[in-house]
């Protein structure tokens, strides 16, 4: 595998997102477009993907907001499990928000997604004991 990490590109955004919904990543209640658009609006850099000969294998999208950065969207295809692309991708999304100045970065896991949890254990990541709230602003269709 000849991987690459890069940010996202116009070419990107089908492949993209047809692995998040090949990875169970979106919502009815999210527009997956809309969250790219948005995402490559105020930080493109952190939207990035991993790309092995031309084609996706991996998603991860980042965000900060000035206080903390946040994780959203890693994803790697399923015939690429276990090769450590979503370890790479974290690794180069955490970098990057470190080299904004970012101290501390946070993500979401849905209840009962227990692979996940181990995924991020063995990253080093703590499980914290707060709650989430929240409130939408601008529904997508």
């Amino acid at each position: 595998m000849t991987l690459e990490i890069r940010a996202l590109t116009d070419a990107d955004i089908e492949p993209v997102i047809d692995l998040w919904h090949e990875t169970g990543l979106t919502r009815p209640w999210n527009d997956p477009r809309a969250d790219i658009r948005r995402a490559r609006a105020v930080w493109p850099e952190l939207l990035l993907v991993a790309v092995d000969r031309d084609t996706v294998v991996g998603t991860v999208m980042a965000g900060y907001d000035g206080h903390r950065g946040w994780l959203y969207y890693l994803a790697s295809g399923p015939a690429h499990r276990g090769e450590g692309i979503g370890r790479r991708l974290v690794q180069e999304a955490e970098a990057r928000l470190e080299a904004l100045g970012c101290p501390k970065v946070m993500l979401m896991v849905r209840p009962g997604n227990d692979a996940v949890l181990e995924f991020y254990d063995g990253l080093d990541y703590t499980r914290e004991g707060t709650l989430l709230t929240g409130k939408r602003l601008i529904p997508d269709d």
